[in-house]
């Protein structure tokens, strides 16, 4: 699978905007619809997004880091490594999502939140579209990131930037099913 690289990154900007869309939409709601629950396992709106706040903490630095380290010039296509491909095809939204089971330090499950876990998530993407554009000047296939499930693996830029763009749709996504804001989405 080959990709043009401006294409890839306008829809992984497209989907951060949606994202962004969806979460200020939760900052108008009540407090108590957001942290509500189906059952004590599932997550709520709020811990939904606070997950994905863990999980910018370690991505953003790491995509800052790599883009202002590049030297070599943009490549007009990109093309996804079988590590990339497989952790895209494991973590995108599906109408049939896959039980995932999270690490503990990256579970919100019980924790005390507030409405700012929203208004810090609409922050943080809108950096991510920063760094998007940022990456239309680099070779996002030879420059590589740290992967959050292990320090031994590392993924190429435009294959980090699937995996952190698509986990978010997917939790956000959950987020909408918990708030009750839809039942099913096509994609």
């Amino acid at each position: 699978m080959i990709i043009e690289t401006d294409k890839l990154i306008s829809e992984l900007i497209e989907i951060t905007k949606e994202n962004i869309t969806i979460v200020e939409d939760f900052i108008q709601r009540p407090f108590d619809d957001l942290k509500a629950k189906s059952n004590e396992n599932s997550w709520s709106v709020l811990e939904c997004i606070a997950h994905l706040n863990l999980f910018s903490e370690f991505y953003l630095p790491a995509l800052k880091k790599a883009i202002n380290k590049n030297i070599s010039p943009p490549s007009y296509f990109f093309y996804p490594s079988f590590t990339g491909k497989y952790l895209v095809k494991l973590i995108r939204y599906k109408e049939k999502l896959n039980k995932m089971k999270t690490s503990s330090i990256m579970d919100p499950n019980g924790s005390i939140l507030s409405k700012e876990v929203l208004r810090h998530f609409v922050f943080e993407q809108r950096q991510i579209i920063d760094l998007l554009d940022d990456a239309r000047e680099v070779d996002i296939n030879k420059i590589k990131t740290p992967l959050i499930l292990s320090k031994w693996i590392k993924l190429r830029l435009g294959d980090t930037f699937r995996f952190v763009i698509y986990h978010n749709q997917r939790h956000v996504y959950q987020a909408c099913l918990a708030s009750g804001s839809f039942k099913s989405i096509a994609v």
